[in-house]
């Protein structure tokens, strides 16, 4: 590493620090928002998105080089507007500080409270496949629950987050929230700051070295990772209906979302129905994928990366069934990929060993439910399974017997969008929990506060110890049984 390079790291490290002193002394000048204040801050996080709501869906797109705003509008518009509504409207009962019982050591006179106190500062590193959700749906939680934020947006989002730290000014100030561009190594620095919390989504990988750097502080982490997600098409679930709803959500985005489904189960004997569907089902929805509802694959290297995953496949035996009849080319300047099914799929080929995150879709052949059950915990747990039955007995049994960070029946990927439930993952997929109270929590210091009161029943067990000290001790063991 050159001195010339070093010099940038340590500037860059150095306006990191004093973000962070500066947000961490306007916290401690402020450590508890009112409910009033916190309502403000949400609705000028909606503001901000509404008056600039056609910039941000025109900057994603750019980013991607083509993202149907649809889709910007439906995954990341609405959620972010939809979840400050809702989080106004629950707000206050959340806040609201928890009674107690109180142990027959302090009775009578006692008393218990647990009081949900902001943390600090939060730090954010937001992914590019769904920066404005990533980012303001975090945001959500963490000024609900009293915080000040830094938000480390993608490299491959230098369009949106130069939007972001160019409005963001207009609505709070820098002690309150502050946008930061992906370049460089801004990512490790940023990982290493002493947060009060740190949420990141992304990689596995990228994930793990994230949370050995938060390591160094002790500083708390929420990771949000993949995985390969599975649906699985029980026997007594209509094929078609199984089709549209799959194939929406792996095709949406272009396949590039976390939670998608990666690969799918189908009964013996059900595969060629399901192709015969897909193919009706694309042509339906995407008669040229060049068109904008189609959504381009991110960069160049993710596009090759897609080609050669396909490639391996094929070569190892799998057969390609193309939905486009051939319209994608390995040469497109804004990277269409064009979507293929993927059968006869083993475990040797790369597309069934890691997360493919665009629109390939293997498919696999199962006998039984236990099959199923143990083909899918060989493997790491997935941050979402997709059970498609109308039998309650099925669908238990794929929730109770197959781990995973959510459930989505009878369609994909729906969970994550509900508001009441958290959103998390388990394992390799992720750790920790926000969306909704459960996101409130996250970002919250639950504060045990124990009160007093005149009468200390303590004083009848202090030393020297003697008789009383015994007939009490005898009472105290006899009252647990």
């Amino acid at each position: 590493m050159n001195t010339q390079t070093l010099t940038s790291d340590d500037a860059q490290a150095a306006l990191l620090e004093n973000l962070l002193a500066h947000q961490r002394q306007a916290y401690l000048a402020d450590p508890a928002p009112d409910y009033q204040q916190r309502v403000k801050d949400l609705k000028a996080l909606a503001r901000m998105i509404r008056d600039h709501q056609d910039e941000i869906v025109q900057a994603v797109s750019d980013d991607y080089g083509n993202r149907s705003h649809h889709e910007t509008l439906f995954a990341e518009i609405f959620p972010a507007l939809d979840g400050v509504k809702d989080t106004i409207k629950k707000l206050k009962k959340w806040m609201k500080p928890q009674r107690r019982h109180v142990d027959i050591t302090a009775f009578p006179t006692s008393s218990n409270k647990v009081i949900p106190q902001p943390l600090g500062v939060v730090g954010v590193i937001v992914p590019w496949n769904f920066p404005v959700n990533l980012s303001f749906g975090p945001l959500i939680n963490i000024f609900a629950a009293g915080n000040r934020a830094m938000v480390k947006m993608s490299e491959n989002s230098n369009r949106l987050a130069a939007l972001l730290k160019r409005i963001s000014g207009d609505y709070f100030p820098e002690d309150k929230l502050v946008f930061l561009e992906g370049a460089g190594g801004m990512g490790q620095a940023f990982s290493k700051l002493k947060f009060d919390h740190l949420i990141f989504t992304g990689s596995g990988e990228t994930g793990r070295k994230v949370m050995a750097s938060a390591a160094a502080n002790l500083t708390p982490v929420t990771l949000e990772l993949g995985g390969k997600s599975p649906a699985i098409v029980g026997p007594d679930f209509d094929i078609d209906t199984a089709c549209e709803r799959i194939l929406f959500w792996k095709l949406f985005n272009a396949g590039q979302i976390c939670t998608t489904v990666d690969y799918l189960l189908l009964p013996e004997g059900k595969v060629e129905a399901f192709v015969e569907k897909a193919k009706q089902v694309f042509r339906k929805r995407y008669p040229d994928i060049q068109v904008k509802d189609y959504t381009a694959v991110i960069d160049e290297p993710s596009f090759r990366r897609l080609w050669k995953t396909l490639d391996d496949a094929v070569h190892k035996g799998a057969t390609a069934i193309d939905l486009t009849d051939g319209q994608g080319s390995r040469d497109d300047e804004i990277q269409k990929f064009p979507p293929h099914l993927v059968i006869d799929v083993d475990e040797d080929m790369e597309i069934m060993q890691r997360e493919i995150f665009g629109p390939l879709l293997p498919i696999k052949t199962y006998k039984n439910r236990e099959e199923v059950a143990a083909y899918i915990n060989r493997g790491d747990r997935p941050l979402a399974i997709y059970p498609f039955t109308n039998d309650k007995g099925l669908r238990d049994y794929y929730i109770d017997h197959v781990m995973s960070g959510g459930v989505s029946v009878n369609n994909a990927v729906l969970h994550v969008g509900q508001h009441d439930i958290p959103f998390g993952g388990v394992g390799e997929s992720g750790m920790g929990h926000y969306h909704g109270y459960e996101g409130f929590l996250t970002f919250s210091k639950l504060r045990p506060v124990f009160y007093q009161g005149p009468l200390d029943p303590l004083k009848l067990l202090m030393p020297p110890y003697g008789n009383l000290a015994d007939k009490m001790m005898k009472l105290m063991l006899r009252l647990t049984k």
